[in-house]
């Protein structure tokens, strides 16, 4: 009932009026608590209780990101000869199950980093995979023109579990040890999946009976290739998520080894990621709108580079602690004005027959250089410093912010396009002949 006087309250169109888009948001806000769960369970369960290397700690992050590399391609052709929402909830089952595996594995005593490896790796290879289907289920139900709108929400989701999610996580951390919590994050991913059933789309697979998996993975490839504000946006994404996760292998480092914090209290500081993403949801729209999506992407990769440089500068004492905390604030608010923009571009330029090929060619080339990142920022915090990593972090996002700055095709882009023509599939076809 109360639900209903809200809904009745929020103005007249809003998306959340929409059932079946409720549905789809109160999913991800319920994964998105499970999310923050494994974001700080499983780095300290090999942090605090494995006592990893910086080494080690990004070759785990290293292999989560390497399902992206190897299915990304091939899962976008299968993506656009399947239902999307089926994929969704199994890879939702899937993650879930692997988490707890963490917990069955400790109490068999047989918890090690080659089994976090192998969780790592799996859950990468979901994410490869039903994150895609994810994306496109969004386009399924929300219009094209709302993307940027449905995408801020979604942020929006996201912001109540980082609010909440860290402090209550590193509580559960701190009460009951890291592997029993990764059971909470399964229980949480088990319910975002039963909400999914409830989520009903209108979906056509056609599929030529002359299709060749190959060639459409080439139309999908070629598609990218010749878009080329695709191509921008991926060479951009590419460079910032190197600096992404040369950060990220380093920051629970930093936290529980440079600034001596209890998983509580590193719990409360990723509570900021929350204040982050609130503001991030609430302005990031409204400076889309207002001074474009391009300009708007590029001020996000001021806001996440600024956010890095502060502990990596800061002394490791209380100002140390609340840098550290600022930075997880200003990394999500930056992060939020870069994907709702960056997800809402890419979609707005593609086709809907070629949704699946553009987003998975899209999701390989921006985390290609990715693993990299990773190894390189374990590299610098094992043999130069954790501050190191993030310094480099800090200086990659701000100068690539200043590069896409001369970017015409970037500074200059005031609003959505449209979907770009497909490619003829006939000149594929010619070529893929006589290559074979």
């Amino acid at each position: 009932m109360a639900l209903q006087t809200l809904l009745r309250r929020l103005p007249e169109g809003d998306l959340w009026r929409d059932r079946t888009y409720g549905r789809l948001w109160l999913s991800i806000l319920t994964a998105s608590f499970g999310g923050q769960v494994m974001l700080l369970a499983l780095p300290l369960t090999a942090a605090v209780l494995l006592k990893a290397s910086p080494t080690q700690m990004g070759t785990l992050t290293a292999i989560e990101l390497s399902p992206f590399l190897l299915l990304s391609l091939p899962a976008g052709v299968w993506l656009d000869r399947v239902r999307k929402l089926p994929v969704y909830v199994a890879g939702e089952l899937l993650v879930g199950l692997a988490a707890a595996s963490v917990t069955v594995a400790w109490l068999a005593g047989i918890l090690s980093m080659g089994w976090l490896y192998a969780v790592g790796f799996i859950v990468g290879a979901v994410h490869a995979v039903s994150g895609s289907a994810a994306q496109i289920v969004l386009t399924q139900v929300v219009p094209r023109r709302r993307l940027v709108e449905a995408h801020a929400k979604n942020a929006l989701a996201t912001s109540g579990a980082e609010v909440a999610g860290p402090g209550f996580a590193g509580f559960l951390i701190k009460l009951f040890g890291a592997p029993w919590t990764m059971l909470v994050n399964a229980a949480l991913l088990l319910g975002s999946a039963w909400i999914l059933r409830g989520v009903h789309v209108r979906e056509e697979v056609r599929v030529d009976a002359a299709a060749n998996f190959w060639r459409d993975l080439v139309a999908g490839l070629r598609f990218v290739a010749r878009t080329r504000l695709l191509v921008v946006l991926a060479a951009l994404m590419a460079v910032w998520q190197m600096a992404h996760y040369a950060a990220l292998v380093v920051q629970i480092l930093v936290a529980t080894r440079t600034l001596g914090l209890s998983e509580q209290t590193v719990g409360l500081c990723y509570m900021g990621m929350g204040v982050g993403t609130i503001s991030g949801s609430i302005w990031g729209r409204r400076i889309s709108h207002r001074i474009g999506p391009g300009p708007c992407l590029v001020l996000g990769y001021v806001i996440t580079g600024c956010g890095w440089l502060l502990p990596a500068l800061a002394p490791a004492n209380g100002w140390g602690v609340a840098a550290f905390a600022l930075m997880m604030a200003m990394f999500t608010m930056g992060a939020v004005f870069i994907f709702i923009n960056f997800l809402a571009l890419r979609q707005a330029a593609t086709p809907e027959p070629l949704l699946g090929r553009m987003t998975s060619t899209m999701r390989w080339l921006s985390l290609v250089a990715a693993p990299a990142g990773s190894l390189l920022g374990g590299w610098l915090g094992e043999h130069v410093g954790l501050r190191a990593a993030l310094g480099f972090a800090a200086g990659v996002s701000l100068l690539l912010a200043a590069v896409a700055w001369q970017l015409p095709i970037i500074r200059g882009l005031k609003a959505l396009p449209r979907p770009e023509c497909e490619p003829g599939l006939e000149e594929v076809e010619s070529e893929w002949t006589a290559l074979g």
